[in-house]
């Protein structure tokens, strides 16, 4: 019989093998631009850039109110430790005196030789005037008693005082280390806003003002051309202090946002609600997540000029309330203390200080 072999199946998988080496190499071909055509990467459009851009001011403005809001309490901070170390001095200065006074008495004690009472009475040429000169150092003695009681007090007073301090300075050290990763933080984001802005024309960038993603752009929405004052914002106001809350506003449009700026001539947004109502006679807390917690909260709704209104989930942008539905704010580093109108962004709730 003879053998019967099978045939060799080389044409079907040389095949395959050919084909995936073919298609191998042409990709390789296309990408590094030796063949084929390459399919880049679209350019984003203008609202595309802008909207990047908007996301970007609102991140670093939440980064800016945790800034201020870490600021607030390493100034706080700063002041008790001064607090502190001013208490210290002067409880060292009764120190000292306690201490010299102490001295006095002891060497008064030596140079009397520290004879027997009795022995000192019976030497005496005069026993009347010992016996009252012996009544006197008994009461001397009381006095002395209290003033090492006195040191020992101010000796504890002075320790609990460096404690307190040592404390402090922790604190601060803790803050400052803070301040600087929300100032990285904060520059981060603005620098990246900076150089995608640098893509835009004159033009597209005039569009560029923060206003929510798919929304109108808040340069053809808002004005910092307005009128300086609005009497009738001020007569609509609640009292006297929202009325001058807001008169200031007016007289700052056209101000320049800077970041943890509160005035006179630049500000960030809560910085300008705070200047405001300092103006007013009204102490604000600095940041706009304490800033909600001022006074009465209102509906939109019930909205009054001097109100200050507040956006986005995490209440990261203020502003002063106007009337008509408008506020004015500082918006970010792309356009100037302005009117614009309350709904250009996420509303999130409005309070009446005064």
């Amino acid at each position: 019989m003879g053998t019967h072999r099978r045939p060799r199946q080389r044409a079907t998988g040389g095949g395959r093998a050919r084909t995936a080496a073919t298609l191998t190499l042409a990709g390789a071909a296309t990408a590094a631009g030796l063949g084929g055509t390459g399919h880049a990467d679209p350019q984003p459009t203008a609202a595309q850039v802008r909207a990047k851009v908007d996301k970007l001011y609102q991140e670093a403005e939440v980064a800016t109110e945790k800034y201020n809001g870490t600021k607030e309490k390493a100034d706080a901070a700063e002041r008790r430790l001064e607090e502190l170390r001013d208490e210290a001095a002067r409880k060292e200065d009764r120190l000292n005196t306690a201490r010299e006074a102490l001295g006095a008495v002891a060497a008064a004690q030596y140079r009397s030789g520290g004879l027997d009472p009795a022995l000192q009475l019976a030497l005496s040429s005069d026993p009347d005037r010992y016996l009252d000169g012996a009544a006197f150092a008994e009461r001397a003695g009381s006095r002395q008693s209290a003033a090492v009681g006195r040191v020992r007090k101010e000796l504890r007073d002075i320790e609990q005082l460096r404690g307190a301090a040592r404390i402090e300075v922790a604190s601060l050290t803790s803050r400052r280390a803070e301040l600087r990763r929300h100032r990285e933080t904060v520059n981060g984001k603005l620098e990246a806003a900076r150089r995608l802005l640098s893509r835009l024309t004159a033009e597209e960038r005039a569009g560029t003002g923060g206003a929510p993603t798919g929304g109108t752009p808040r340069a053809s929405r808002a004005s910092s051309a307005g009128p300086r004052e609005d009497p009738a914002a001020s007569a609509q106001a609640p009292d006297s202090r929202a009325a001058a809350a807001v008169a200031y506003a007016y007289r700052k449009l056209g101000s320049p946002y800077v970041w943890g700026a509160t005035g006179p001539n630049a500000f960030d947004c809560s910085g300008l609600t705070q200047a405001a109502y300092r103006a007013a006679g009204i102490s604000l807390p600095r940041t706009t997540y304490a800033q909600i917690g001022t006074g009465r909260r209102v509906s939109r709704s019930e909205l009054l000029p001097g109100d200050l209104v507040f956006f986005y989930s995490g209440i990261s942008h203020v502003g002063i309330y106007v009337g008509n539905g408008q506020m004015i704010h500082a918006p970010n580093p792309s356009a100037p203390v302005r009117v614009a109108p309350v709904d250009e962004m996420p509303f999130a709730g409005a309070a009446r200080v005064a």
